[in-house]
């Protein structure tokens, strides 16, 4: 059974789950002691669940007769003819199909919500300029859930040409009654900074709190309940992919997320004979369905396009051990590929507790510009990679080719200080959206009185240290240029 923990911050805390294994003095546990489910786990991977044993037909799929009087449902999110390796389907059992609805209605637009980033669109915004907002107001009474609460931030793309991504907040108060979502567009990465989510799909039930993040797939129906009361999170979107595992490379077989680490959930259905509405968002469009029973009525499942969760706490950072920071490729937990082979269309990242140990060498985000444009928020804690007020529930935004770094002052400490070997990012937990492609700003974002611009003239104070060395590098000129001189002369008396 859950326990209630004695300090809601338990495993924010650590420093990393196997702090939780007391060096194996305890029996070995993979979720945390107040998750009220049962998982299964691996990334990938074919699973298979039944909440009714027996249930589940074997050596096929759609069988003259499903057990129990069930309906067979296929549903496939690639071609029929994808290669197996990134063909991905599944099959559930049900007490009635999904086709068992009374049709579809309009829903007025959500001003707040956005999906097409086109440049052409006038409720876009284009901007070299790096942005950040204070934290997201969560809405007072209990009147606002998921859906309603949904705000977009900025993207590229559009969902009908089948690859994009948007960023979105969410600030709930509400759980969704008798209601369920489903996104037709793409697949939704979701990381609550507040409020836990109590998570109802066709497959099972998750329990994700901050700290954890949810993948929900393109065209699976869940419902968000909010066991803590009023929450807010960050959601990523991505249009005509899936999120896979990075390669490893040299790191060998072993390393940043691990396959074993990511929770499918086991079959629970639920028989209800009552109104239930569920609402579809397509090409960013919402529509309503209205059906006189649950959604979630499945018995029993198998397939390898299944919601999953994955408790970044587990994620098991490398770096450098001698000098220089290495690329911040080694902090992706998950990827999605784009039509360009060697750029991807959305990374993953976090930022996490980790030691920082790297000797004779610039310790801070070095400057730079990168083709990358990158979305930050904070799940908790205080990031120190970020030169501007960055707080848990905020965001920030920085166009590719843009560049960026610290103040003088840090980078003057920085330079005249040996660092000290340390753990960094104790009790804190920064993520990173990030993409090959330019964002565009929603109207909801640019004109948020949350919004600040990064005040350049936080870099007034970068001092030109080289010309303070100029009468040095003028005799080290002369020097150089007498010695190309002699050894000119010294060429031509040899002719």
């Amino acid at each position: 059974m859950p326990t209630t923990l004695s300090n809601p911050k338990e495993y924010q805390d650590i420093f990393h789950w196997a702090e939780t294994q007391q060096d194996g003095k305890i029996p070995s546990f993979a979720t945390r002691k107040n998750d009220p489910y049962e998982y299964q786990s691996g990334f990938n991977n074919e699973f298979a669940s039944e909440a009714v044993p027996g249930t589940l037909p074997q050596g096929q799929n759609s069988p003259r007769n499903v057990r129990y009087g069930l309906y067979a449902e296929h549903m496939t999110a690639s071609a029929f003819v994808a290669p197996r390796s990134v063909n991905k389907r599944s099959w559930l059992y049900r007490a009635r199909p999904s086709v068992a609805h009374q049709g579809f209605t309009d829903l007025p637009d959500n001003p707040d919500t956005e999906s097409n980033f086109l440049p052409i669109n006038s409720k876009v915004h284009v901007s070299p300029t790096q942005l950040a907002w204070l934290p997201f107001e969560i809405p007072s009474g209990n009147d606002v859930d998921f859906i309603a609460g949904l705000k977009t931030i900025a993207g590229s793309g559009d969902p009908t040409l089948r690859e994009g991504i948007a960023t979105h907040v969410y600030a709930a108060n509400s759980d969704m009654k008798n209601n369920a979502f489903v996104n037709s567009d793409g697949d939704f990465l979701i990381c609550p900074q507040q409020g836990s989510l109590d998570i109802q799909t066709e497959f099972g039930m998750l329990f994700v709190q901050p700290g954890e993040i949810v993948i929900i797939q393109r065209g699976q129906k869940f419902k968000v309940d909010l066991p803590d009361g009023p929450s807010r999170g960050y959601i990523l979107e991505i249009w005509g992919s899936n999120f896979e595992l990075p390669e490893l490379g040299p790191l060998g077989a072993n390393g940043l997320a691990n396959a074993r680490d990511f929770l499918h959930p086991v079959a629970k259905y639920e028989i209800k004979k009552e109104s239930w509405g569920v609402v579809y968002k397509l090409a960013g469009k919402f529509f309503r369905s209205t059906q006189e029973h649950s959604p979630f009525d499945v018995v029993a499942w198998h397939g390898n396009y299944v919601p999953y969760k994955y408790d970044l706490t587990k994620f098991v950072n490398v770096g450098s051990i001698s000098v220089d920071h290495i690329d911040p490729s080694i902090f992706c937990v998950l990827t999605a590929k784009s039509r360009d082979p060697i750029a991807p269309l959305a990374d993953f990242l976090i930022f996490s507790p980790r030691w920082d140990v790297a000797s004779n060498t610039y310790r801070p985000p070095y400057y730079h510009r990168n083709v990358a444009s990158e979305f930050m928020g904070l799940l908790y804690g205080e990031y120190g990679g970020r030169s501007d007020e960055f707080q848990p529930g905020g965001a920030s935004y920085e166009c590719g080719m843009v560049p960026h770094g610290v103040a003088y002052e840090e980078f003057k400490a920085a330079t005249e200080n040996e660092p000290p070997v340390m753990q960094i990012s104790k009790g804190a937990i920064a993520i990173m959206f990030e993409s090959s492609r330019p964002f565009t700003i929603t109207d909801y974002a640019w004109n948020s009185n949350k919004k600040h611009e990064h005040d350049p003239k936080m870099w007034d104070d970068l001092v030109d240290n080289f010309s303070q060395h100029q009468d040095e590098v003028n005799k080290v000129l002369a020097l150089h240029e007498a010695k190309l001189t002699k050894s000119n002369n010294l060429k031509n008396g040899s002719h």
